[in-house]
């Protein structure tokens, strides 16, 4: 039966974690209704670093959204609990409806996250020392210009430049047409990171904004896609208070 399994590496597929969501939508739209259909992914390895780790967290809780209505099918996901943190294997418990393993009892979890929850939280202030830009239609080339100032300060290579202006350019540009017309952009440096925030206050009602399939994609949904296939950790959050995208690209 090998011929039937097939191989994805997950470093590279789910290095941003919103990207496996529409590979397994696209998995069981062409096998689902054949027969039994599986998967197994492990997307929280030992070495992610902490915001990799968190979007791990979001993700699986919109998994279960994402699969909801869908068509039966069986997901396992494994953990390393000798290896990964505590508090990582704790939202475990919170976001998978049934749990096994060693010196565990089987059964479904008490406990249950919700993806809107997780959503809808407010990510991390940006440092107070980032740069920062208020935009609107008539400044987003020059925000494509001092993008790539940011990129050749952190010594980005110019095809990783060109993928993080495209990516900024996009959600600024969707900040314009769907935000009033204005937006903030926020940038700053972490040890391992050049950061790109782009804020408005608009708000998204789809968790799963950005993680459709290309082809199913509406035109609000557009730019947060790109970005995913363009960073290296995109994170999203949306709430009362306005939309957030950080634009994560490793140094």
């Amino acid at each position: 039966d090998s011929s039937r399994v097939t191989f994805v590496d997950m470093s590279t597929l789910g290095r941003n974690p919103a990207r496996i969501i529409p590979e397994w939508l696209r998995f069981v739209d062409r096998f689902g209704g054949r027969g039994p259909v599986r998967g197994v992914g492990e997307l929280a390895w030992p070495g992610r670093r902490e915001v990799e780790l968190d979007e791990c967290r979001l993700h699986e809780a919109l998994v279960n959204t994402a699969f909801g209505a869908g068509p039966a099918w069986r997901l396992l996901c494994p953990y390393d609990e000798s290896a990964l943190p505590a508090e990582v294997i704790d939202d475990v418990l919170t976001t998978h409806p049934y749990v096994d393993g060693p010196g565990r009892v089987p059964g479904a979890c008490a406990r249950r996250t919700e993806a809107m929850d997780e959503f809808t939280r407010p990510l991390p202030a940006a440092p107070v020392n980032a740069e920062e830009i208020v935009f609107d239609a008539a400044d987003l080339a020059g925000l494509r210009s001092v993008v790539r100032r940011l990129c050749d300060q952190a010594a980005l290579n110019e095809n990783r430049t060109d993928d993080l202006v495209l990516a900024a350019h996009e959600l600024a540009g969707n900040s314009v047409q769907h935000a009033g017309g204005t937006g903030t952009l926020r940038a700053w440096r972490t040890r391992s990171a050049l950061v790109i925030e782009v804020a408005d206050t608009g708000s998204i009602s789809d968790p799963l904004v950005g993680r459709e399939p290309v082809l199913d994609l509406a035109e609000s949904g557009r730019g947060v896609s790109i970005a995913n296939q363009l960073c290296d950790l995109v994170q999203v959050r949306s709430g009362g208070a306005g939309t957030t995208v950080r634009l994560h690209t490793w140094l």
